[in-house]
């Protein structure tokens, strides 16, 4: 066993836990059954949740033995939000999300070994459960005050909306599923975002009172930028694991655009570099910021760890590609529509005027700064350079038959669309 505390202390995924003595002579006599939860929410995870799903594999590493639930069951009811109440979901949905999000996890772990992983679903062991069976052996543990207590559940009650017993219930599920893999599993540890520490509680509560044994905790913190606002997000919204919903280009350039202030601990919490190759580009940061090789790393690493090394490879030569350094033409359909996804775009078909096309996309104020963009030399489709005022688009400009990039100077981009 490595010290496996220590690791996650030093990469910043600690944030608390109950009796850390305890909890380190556990782990080092191991190997520990842990778990962490995931609740189908949508039909993707997410990169936030890429923290849990990797602390996961930082403990299996270290040789414990991970439990991956996904809640068919606690998805159907929904995590008390800060503000308002979820909106709930048809039984079949949450079926069709809890198949997607365990295929997400399942590549990050290992299912064969000393240290197998397993997964598990909770609707497994709630579906079945009475309601009488419910209040008689579970609900008898709870104690309202300290359930209206909760962080989350007070400010719901403050709200004008309140907060349904639906939501409410929702701490004793998740405690329910602890003490069930205690049972089945032996697990004795649950991992889970520091917003999750009063759930994770009512598990380790309910073990106490109805086992009589002592059990573990520990929250990572919840992942913020330096300027404090929350981390994972872009300007399209979530960015998400599945490549449909996030393209991998989008997904690459997501973390290559992270700040110097930010992109170390970054590389701390998202890889599984070790402490001199980070202190290394630690030291590239402050001397040669402009270099990036930091964010390089993080973007690469991610990329690879998500979507595979030969979609880091394709979107490595889709950003080259862009700004005049590589071929266009060799890019395939996906990995390209991925890089001009974010882009100015126009709809266009062969026979229009390049100029039209460079005023109509904006990257040029009129049809007369487009000519000038000609005359002087700074006018591109697909890193070709326009030389006629009167240039048209062909058929073969338009890639894949549906795209063209146009280029006006060194970084201006837009893209000619036949959709």
């Amino acid at each position: 066993m490595t010290d496996i505390f220590d690791e996650l202390q030093w990469r910043g995924l600690v944030a608390q836990s109950t009796d850390e003595a305890a909890l380190r002579s556990a782990l080092s006599e191991g190997p520990v059954t842990y778990y962490a939860g995931f609740d189908p929410t949508a039909q993707s995870l997410h990169v936030g949740h890429l923290v849990q799903i990797l602390t996961m594999r930082r403990f299996q590493q270290a040789g414990h033995r991970p439990l991956a639930l996904v809640g068919g069951a606690t998805g159907l009811i929904g995590d008390p939000r800060p503000t308002t109440e979820r909106s709930l979901q048809s039984r079949e949905v949450v079926e069709g999300w809890v198949a997607r999000i365990r295929g997400q996890i399942e590549p990050y772990l290992e299912f064969e070994g000393p240290a197998a992983a397993r997964m598990v679903n909770n609707l497994d062991w709630t579906g079945p459960l009475g309601t009488i069976e419910f209040l008689r052996d579970v609900g008898r543990h709870y104690r309202l005050g300290t359930m209206l207590a909760k962080d989350i559940v007070a400010r719901r009650l403050s709200s004008e909306e309140g907060i349904s017993f639906t939501e409410f219930s929702y701490q004793i599920l998740q405690g329910m599923d602890f003490r069930q893999l205690y049972r089945e599993h032996g697990c004795t540890l649950q991992i889970g975002g520091n917003d999750q520490w009063g759930n994770l509680l009512s598990g380790v509560e309910l073990i106490r009172k109805s086992e009589g044994v002592a059990v573990h905790a520990l929250t990572t913190p919840l992942i913020t930028k330096s300027d404090g606002t929350k981390m994972g997000k872009s300007e399209g919204g979530a960015v998400w694991l599945d490549p449909d919903m996030t393209s991998p280009y989008a997904f690459y350039q997501f973390w290559l655009n992270q700040a110097d202030a930010d992109v170390v601990n970054y590389l701390k919490v998202f890889t599984f570099r070790s402490q001199e190759e980070i202190a290394e580009l630690e030291r590239e940061v402050a001397e040669r910021p402009f270099a990036r090789e930091a964010q390089k790393a993080l973007a690469g690493d991610l990329t690879t760890l998500v979507h595979g090394a030969a979609a880091t490879e394709a979107v490595i030569a889709a950003s080259q590609a862009l700004f005049g350094r590589g071929e266009l033409g060799g890019l395939d359909e996906r990995t390209l529509a991925g890089a001009v996804s974010e882009l100015p775009r126009v709809t266009a078909k062969a026979g229009d005027l390049v100029v039209d096309l460079l005023a109509g996309s904006g990257i040029v104020a009129s049809k007369g700064e487009a000519r000038r963009a000609v005359k002087e030399g700074g006018a591109y489709v697909n890193n070709v350079k326009v030389t006629a005022e009167d240039q048209a688009l062909t058929t073969e400009d338009l890639l894949h038959g549906r795209f063209a990039v146009l280029r006006r100077g060194k970084k201006t981009l837009a893209v000619a669309t036949s959709e």
